[in-house]
């Protein structure tokens, strides 16, 4: 059981790769898009240190956008690759096989996390350089901070996966709306006071919230506030589990219904 289980997941990851090795392009895209956002915030907080030198200390601006950017990466590598199989209307052929459907969200996850990776380190390294900052400075917390975000990225993806099968390709615009309507809730580039009360109210409930917080304090002040990540990570399992449920509900409706069959363009 346990070596066909190993056996359908690694099939499933060695088609990921022959995919993204079959296009080079692919793979400097992955790493393409953090490199610029990192060169122009940069850019932007050398500009902004001049006249406001209490928004970049510490190179905050330049870890605010790493950290958020592996939200992002994370959720876009999990959907893609799960469009990749409605785009080659290939989901009826991997359910009509032996493969569960926590085999096939343990392959996305996997691939997510090395696609993930793959456009974050070298971000990350050239901020050593170019600005004089280094995110691995942040130490153990870092690690926190980005698996926090790496799994509200797949909380994100359940979800959307899940209305892709219940309504098809129409809903793919979803992939790049969730994590942009999350943003201004999430105090990415300011602290939560500066919302006004009724986003607050809203900011509290999101995982991503206290993940930056928890940052700011660490980079700011030299404070680490373990309370902020355990209640992002409490959030994050709670949402983890209702995207998964959408998820699993939309795959029974869509087998019932025949519209695996029918996905695809």
């Amino acid at each position: 059981m346990r070596s066909s289980t190993a056996g359908r997941i690694s099939a499933l990851l060695m088609r990921y790769f022959f995919l993204l090795r079959s296009s080079w392009p692919r793979v400097l895209e992955i790493a393409y898009w953090p490199t610029v956002q990192m060169i122009l915030w940069g850019f932007t907080s050398v500009y902004f240190s001049h006249s406001s030198p209490e928004l970049t200390a510490g190179g905050i601006l330049i870890s605010a956008v790493l950290v958020w950017d592996s939200l992002f990466r994370s959720h876009i590598s999990y959907t893609l690759s799960f469009l990749e199989e409605m785009w080659s209307r290939n989901l009826a052929n991997l359910f009509v096989s032996p493969l569960r459907p926590w085999e096939l969200i343990l392959s996305l996850a996997t691939v997510s996390m090395i696609r993930t990776l793959i456009g974050m380190v070298p971000a990350a390294l050239l901020a050593i350089p170019f600005f004089g900052v280094s995110f691995f400075e942040l130490g153990l917390p870092l690690l926190g901070f980005f698996l926090n975000l790496v799994f509200t990225g797949w909380a994100i993806s359940q979800a959307v996966t899940g209305i892709l099968l219940r309504y098809g390709l129409g809903a793919e615009s979803l992939t790049w709306m969730l994590p942009f309507l999350l943003a201004p809730f999430s105090c990415i580039y300011y602290p939560l006071e500066t919302l006004p009360l009724w986003m607050q109210s809203i900011a509290q409930y999101l995982s991503t919230t206290y993940v930056f917080e928890g940052m700011r304090a660490l980079i700011l002040k030299g404070e680490w506030v373990p309370e902020l990540l355990g209640k992002a990570f409490l959030l994050n399992a709670i949402y983890f589990i209702l995207g998964l449920s959408v998820f699993c509900l939309s795959l029974r409706s869509a087998r019932r219904r025949g519209l695996l069959l029918q996905s695809g363009e």
